[in-house]
């Protein structure tokens, strides 16, 4: 068909349908019966996608209040900003407001990648099957860490809902390396091959968390001298001021211990005595730090390369390094996703999967070639 079949239909009936999604999943179900994806082991990542907004056209965060926009006298895209305010992988996927607002697409994110300038964008967030770099699935956020990390348990459930595929191991860089969704992975019997998103480390020579040793049964740390850092000394008959088994616990060792101890200098010389907290998740990062160690996870550095290869696809070759759509329905519509009113929206980004897998099946299962009749 011509090209402005696709654009008129995109704008009319495409936006309230899941045709397009139902296109994509159906060449995913495709490459899953070929063998092409089998699921053990999956890959995801994001990628920033600029929003078609600039900087001359927004404001600044202390001047941007949402609250005095009229609905009915906004564009599109800014009811639609409206509409995800509440929403994790948008409005609320963090409370800490941007330096700058577009007014022409307000849910966009202002950032910069890898230290270069700063521009208006979303993020494009692929879920990989490892075995031949299938895309299983993809979903679009606000280019914030925390959205971004929260689009990957929607992609896996999603998964395990359409096509049955649950993971051994889920494969990322360090920005999904955080306790919350480490806690999520190994709960659901998925082993992070993720670095450990970590701010214990130290830069002054001492000692950090890591050279203490975890005593599980005795819910307490071991310092290299072999004191003991405990959070309670004592049971409490007031059960509210017990351990809660939520949030950041503390463990102290006794001030009179630390300060004969002949390590001090290394361990707390601006303290009396050595603190340490332990996050709620801290079980899961122990068990990525475990895994961190293995054979089997430099492999999995190594595959991880696929996706970052697809993004790269993505936009040399495809050309998509720029949103034509505006909004969160425009976005959602680049990558097939869910917009406000719930309906699935398809553009650009799900034509794109959907060729990458194409492409992807065709290069592994050529069709035969017909001989010419002399």
């Amino acid at each position: 068909p011509d090209h402005s079949t696709f654009s008129k239909n995109r704008h009319g009936r495409f936006r309230e349908s899941d045709l397009l999604r139902h296109v994509f999943e159906t060449t995913v179900a495709r490459c899953i019966a070929e063998g092409l994806a089998s699921g053990p082991r999956m890959a995801v990542d994001a990628s920033l996608i600029e929003a078609d907004a600039n900087k001359q056209n927004s404001t600044p965060k202390e001047e941007w209040d949402a609250a005095t926009i009229e609905p009915s006298d906004a564009p599109r895209a800014v009811r639609e900003y409206l509409d995800t305010l509440d929403e994790a992988a948008f409005g609320a996927a963090s409370e800490v407001q941007p330096k700058f607002t577009s007014h022409s697409d307000p849910a966009s994110q202002w950032m910069a990648a890898r230290k270069g300038p700063a521009f208006f964008s979303y993020s494009d967030n692929y879920l990989i099957d490892t075995d031949h770099g299938v895309i299983v699935d993809v979903e679009a956020t606000r280019s914030i860490r925390q959205a971004e990390v929260g689009s990957t348990k929607t992609m896996l459930n999603r998964v395990k809902a359409k096509f049955d595929l649950h993971p051994e191991r889920l494969i990322a860089d360090t920005a999904y390396g955080t306790g919350p969704l480490l806690g999520w992975l190994v709960d659901r019997k998925i082993a992070p091959h993720i670095p450990v998103f970590d701010k214990s480390g130290r830069n002054d020579g001492t000692w950090t968390r890591a050279d203490f040793e975890w005593d599980a049964e005795n819910d307490q740390y071991i310092c290299p001298e072999g004191h003991a850092l405990k959070q309670f000394r004592r049971n409490y008959s007031d059960p509210n001021r017990g351990p809660t088994g939520k949030g950041t616990a503390r463990y102290r060792a006794l001030k009179e211990v630390c300060q004969v101890c002949p390590s001090k200098a290394k361990c707390c010389p601006n303290a009396d005595a050595r603190k340490i907290t332990r996050e709620e998740h801290e079980d899961a990062r122990q068990v990525a730090r475990d895994i961190a160690k293995t054979r089997q996870y430099d492999i999995s550095m190594k595959l991880r390369k696929k996706v970052e290869m697809l993004f790269a696809h993505l936009k040399r070759i495809l050309g998509l390094g720029r949103l034509r759509l505006r909004g969160p329905c425009g976005a959602n519509g680049s990558n097939g996703l869910r917009g406000p009113t719930g309906a699935t929206v398809h553009s650009y980004s799900i034509f794109a999967a959907t060729a990458q897998n194409l492409r992807k099946r065709a290069k592994i299962f050529p069709a035969p070639q017909q001989t010419r009749k002399a």
